[in-house]
Order: C-alpha cells, then sequence, then structure tokens
C-alpha cells in the first residue's frame, strides 16, 4: 500500500542536506511545516514554511522546551487514516494530516563527548523530537518518518517511484530505524545518569546510589559492517561500535590495502594491538615493541633498539606459529621492518603510523591487510568486558589493574637482580595477554617460550619451554632462550610441580600472584633451585 504526501513536518538539529530537501518536497506540492531553526533555515533557502505555532495555535514557549507536544501535531501523527472515528475526532477538532515527519534529535551524544557542563547537557535531552519520531514511526502504515539525513536521496527515489507517495516497505523500514535511533537516544541519557552524573553530581555518588552495575544496563552499538562469516564459515558475523565516540581501536584503523578483514582478523589484531599498547610509554619515547599473534594469543613478542630488531626476536620465539599470522606495533613502520615482515605469510600488520617505504613494500602483497590506527588505546583505560551465556550476559570491569617494581614482593632467599627484574616485569605484561593457564618466559626484553590455554599450569611450562628447545634448534643456538630467563604466570602455582618444570627450562627468576595455600611448599621449591621469585598480588585469568 502506497501512501500519498502532501503534508510534512521537519524538525531537525542536524541541517545538513536541509535546503535541498526542502526544496525536492516543495517542487513536488508537499506542505512544509518547521519549527524554530528549521523553519529559519528553510525560509533562508528560498521556501514557503508554516510555523508549527501556526498550526496548533500555540506559540513555541518555555526557550523551545514546548513546541511540538500538542494534540494537533500527535494527533496529526497518529490517527489512522481508515478508522471513521479517528477522521470525525481530527474533523472535530480541526487536526490535519501530517504524512511525513524529518526529525533528527538534540546532539545529546556529541554534548557530552565534548565535555560540556550538567545544566547544557539536559538541556540536549530531546523530548519533542523523540515523541513525534515514535508517534510517526507507530502510525507507520500512514506515516512516513525519516531520521537520519544519509536517507533523504532514498525518499526523494521513493517519491518519484510512486508518483509522490512512499511504498509499504520504505516505511516499514524508516520507522525500524527510527526506532532503533530513539532506543540508542534513551540508552545514551541513561549511560550518562548511570556512569556520568551518579559519580558526580554534588549530592555524591552515594545519595544516587550510584554503581557501575546499574538495574538496567543500557547498551547500544551501530553496526560498522557485515563480515563474510564468524569465527567459522556456518556462522554470520557482523562489527559493531559504540554510538558515542571512545576509545580508538582495530574497527577505527584505516586500512590502506588487502582483503576485507574478516571476524579472525578483527579478533586477532585487536589481541595483539591492546598487548602492543602496553610498550606505548606514557611520554610516547618508550622502545620499539612488536607482537605477533596467533588465534588471539601471542606467540612472540619482543622490544628492542630498533623495530627491526623487536620483529627479529619476537619471530625467533615461535616462527612455526607466526606463520599466517597478525603484526602489531608500537611506532612507526619503516621499510626496514615491513621488509622482512613481508618474508613470512602475514595476515594482518597494524601500527600507529607507516611509512612511504613501508607501504610500497606491502603494496607487494596485494592480499595483506595494512591497518594504520593513529592512536594506541590505553591500556589502563575503565570500560567492561562481556561475554554470552546461555540465558544471561556477564559484565565485569576490564582488566585494566597494573603492577610496578614498587608492588613486587620478593619471597625468596635470593632477590632478583636488575636484569631480572626487568625481565619478569615484561613476561608479566604479556603473561596478562595469554589465555590461561599462562605460562611466559623472557629474556632480554623478548619472549622466549610461551605457554597458553592449558588446563594446568605446568603443561602450560612445559610446553612453553618445548617451544623454546625448538626454536634453538631452529636457529641453532647453543641454548634455549629460556636458560637465564624470568618466568610469569598469570596466577599462583598452586603446586610446586609447575615451578619445578621452569627450572628444568633453565629460568631464575619467577613472578607470579601468590596467594596459594601451597606458597611455603612454592617457597621452599624456589629456595632450594636458587631462584629469586616475587609475588604481584594480582592475578590474570584470562578466558
Amino acid at each position: 500500500m502506497t501512501t500519498r504526501i502532501e503534508r510534512a513536518l521537519l524538525s531537525v538539529s542536524d541541517k545538513n542536506g536541509l535546503g535541498e530537501l526542502g526544496k525536492a518536497l516543495a517542487a513536488r506540492g508537499i506542505e512544509l511545516v518547521s519549527t524554530g531553526g528549521t523553519a529559519k533555515a528553510l525560509r533562508e533557502a528560498g521556501l514557503d514554511v508554516r510555523d508549527v505555532s501556526d498550526l496548533t495555535g500555540f506559540p513555541e514557549m518555555m526557550d523551545g522546551r514546548v513546541k511540538t507536544l500538542h494534540p494537533k501535531v500527535h494527533g496529526g501523527l497518529l490517527a489512522r487514516r481508515d478508522d471513521e472515528a479517528h477522521r470525525a475526532a481530527m474533523a472535530a477538532n480541526d487536526i490535519g494530516a501530517i504524512d511525513l515527519v524529518i526529525v533528527n534529535l538534540y546532539p545529546f551524544e556529541a554534548t557530552v563527548a565534548k565535555g560540556a557542563d550538567r545544566a547544557e547537557i539536559i538541556e540536549n535531552i530531546d523530548i519533542g523530537g523523540p515523541s513525534m519520531v515514535r508517534s510517526a514511526a507507530k502510525n507507520h502504515e500512514f506515516v512516513t518518518i525519516v531520521t537520519d539525513p544519509a536517507d533523504y536521496a532514498a525518499l526523494c527515489e521513493e517519491l518519484d517511484a510512486n508518483d509522490g507517495a512512499t511504498g509499504e516497505a520504505f516505511r516499514i523500514r524508516m520507522a525500524g530505524k527510527a526506532y532503533a535511533r530513539t532506543a540508542a537516544y534513551d540508552a545514551a541519557i541513561a549511560n550518562w545518569f548511570a556512569f556520568g552524573d551518579a559519580f558526580t553530581h554534588p549530592l555524591g555518588a552515594e545519595a544516587l546510589e550510584a554503581t557501575p552495575f546499574p538495574a538496567t544496563m543500557p547498551l547500544a552499538f551501530a553496526r560498522e559492517d557485515t563480515l563474510r562469516y564468524g569465527e567459522n564459515p556456518h556462522q554470520a558475523a557482523a562489527v559493531y561500535v559504540p554510538q558515542a565516540p571512545g576509545t580508538r581501536g582495530v574497527p577505527q584503523a584505516e586500512q590502506l590495502q588487502g582483503k576485507a578483514l574478516s571476524y579472525n582478523n578483527l579478533n586477532d589484531a585487536d589481541a595483539a594491538l591492546e598487548l602492543v599498547a602496553e610498550f606505548a610509554g606514557s611520554d610516547g619515547s618508550a622502545r620499539p615493541a612488536v607482537v605477533i599473534v596467533k588465534h588471539a594469543n601471542p606467540c612472540g613478542v619482543a622490544q628492542g633498539a630498533t623495530l627491526a630488531e623487536a620483529w627479529q626476536a619476537a619471530l625467533a620465539c615461535d616462527s612455526v606459529s607466526a606463520f599466517g599470522g597478525i603484526v602489531a606495533v608500537n611506532t612507526e613502520l619503516d621499510g626496514e621492518t615491513a621488509e622482512q615482515i613481508a618474508d613470512i605469510f602475514t595476515e594482518v600488520v597494524i601500527a600507529p603510523t607507516i611509512s612511504a617505504e613501508a607501504r610500497a613494500v606491502f603494496a607487494r602483497k596485494k592480499n595483506l591487510r595494512l591497518l594504520e590506527c593513529g592512536t594506541l588505546p590505553d591500556p589502563r583505560r575503565p570500560g567492561f568486558a562481556m561475554k554470552t551465556i546461555a540465558g544471561g550476559l556477564l559484565i565485569q570491569g576490564r582488566d585494566n589493574g597494573a603492577i610496578g617494581r614498587d608492588d613486587l614482593k620478593v619471597v625468596t632467599k635470593r632477590e632478583p637482580g636488575e636484569r631480572e627484574l626487568a625481565d619478569c616485569l615484561f613476561a608479566w605484561t604479556v603473561a596478562r595477554h595469554v589465555k590461561s593457564n599462562a605460562i611466559v618466559y623472557a629474556k632480554d626484553g623478548a619472549t622466549a617460550g610461551i605457554g597458553a590455554g592449558q588446563m594446568n599450569r605446568r603443561d602450560s611450562a612445559r610446553i612453553a619451554a618445548i617451544k623454546a628447545r625448538e626454536a634453538a634448534e631452529t636457529h641453532g643456538w647453543d641454548a634455549p632462550r629460556t636458560v637465564g630467563s624470568a618466568v610469569a604466570s598469570d596466577a599462583f602455582f598452586p603446586f610446586a610441580d609447575g615451578l619445578l618444570a621452569a627450572v628444568e627450562a633453565g629460568a631464575t627468576a619467577v613472578i607470579q600472584p601468590g596467594g596459594s595455600i601451597r606458597d611455603e611448599e612454592v617457597i621452599a621449591a624456589a629456595d632450594e633451585a636458587g631462584l629469586a621469585m616475587v609475588f604481584t598480588g594480582m592475578r590474570h585469568f584470562r578466558h
């Protein structure tokens, strides 16, 4: 069923494309009714406009807070044209039908994002706009609602295709989009009250019962892209981004070349980016770092005097797993390093900036996905981590906890030396990004072996040592790099066996959370082996 458009009500905050749309509607003989600034902009475009106050018989009042909240507006939107009683009510109350509504809302999200004060934020909560949107969308059988300037061209095409009318399918699509917009808008407002105002209002967090986990968690994300498939070919997938501006990550990176990013590419590139961001340095002067990830786990991480040196050390940790992996770096990617990365098959490379020389190198690898992210995410930023479970959603704060040298507690007779301490902290940084149970050996600012995702800690320690021995054989080293290394465990050693496996691999220093009922037994084993061991008091399970 098509519905002819004879009267349109326009009230927009975003004036982009408004003049062109107004002219297109007027050219089709559609009466334009408008409010405040929108009416002014239409008149400046040379169009005849009827003020909404003329339609309602009431002036705009209270600084524009009340202008469209009137029966002559909502009656004209909600009345069913095929209902005799509705038509009689319209006639009795001199209510004219409104066939088309063009509305976009006050920029609440942008107002919050720019750091406006509370009064300005409150004034940018739109009331009349969402009310008109919802009324028009509910009555989509007879009324067309458009909330996005990007749809103005589609509206004009629809009118042309239907001789000044809109089709039912178009109206249903626009109604669904309109309700999604008001839902996201309300979610943004609820988020601000829950996570912003509740913690900053002068009345205090206690009076406002502020909590990071409100009774209703308002979530709103916009689809950024539909992916070819998900983790496996039989799974459909898409990537969504927050409605409000926030942390930049892989979805916001500029893809300079290569095939479209897959679900697994996005997931692995995120893992690599989050880990390499740990080495960004607060003053931007951090040593160059390289992270290689495979199946969301790092298989090689290193820092070096140059990026090329860091790449060589990271690759040496596990060159077998690096094949088909994802590479992230913490500084500008140069041509020399790009040449070395290009020597092996790599799915994705991501860097804050990429030199012209590096771009030219990767241009020879047309399928390689090259991403420039601009900035690295703050590893200590607040936020949530979410996981769906059958019948629910698990939500927790991000694992943004951090420890430094002053937080470490030496629990063995021997204290770690300066190099051992540096390697402990490096290994600990990597371990927090490895799936549990996680064991990471590190030496001289590079991973020597990584054991991930095992059901017991001893096996993770052994697997990491095996990888180190294989690397030594591959590169012709006299001994694995685990000899003289520091070893990190993401959680405490429940028994001494995991620690003893590290001793067998040649580790001389250990960093772990501590907290086991058998800590004394583990400490005694470390002392007997001559190890230096420090406790962090912080666990980093990752599942």
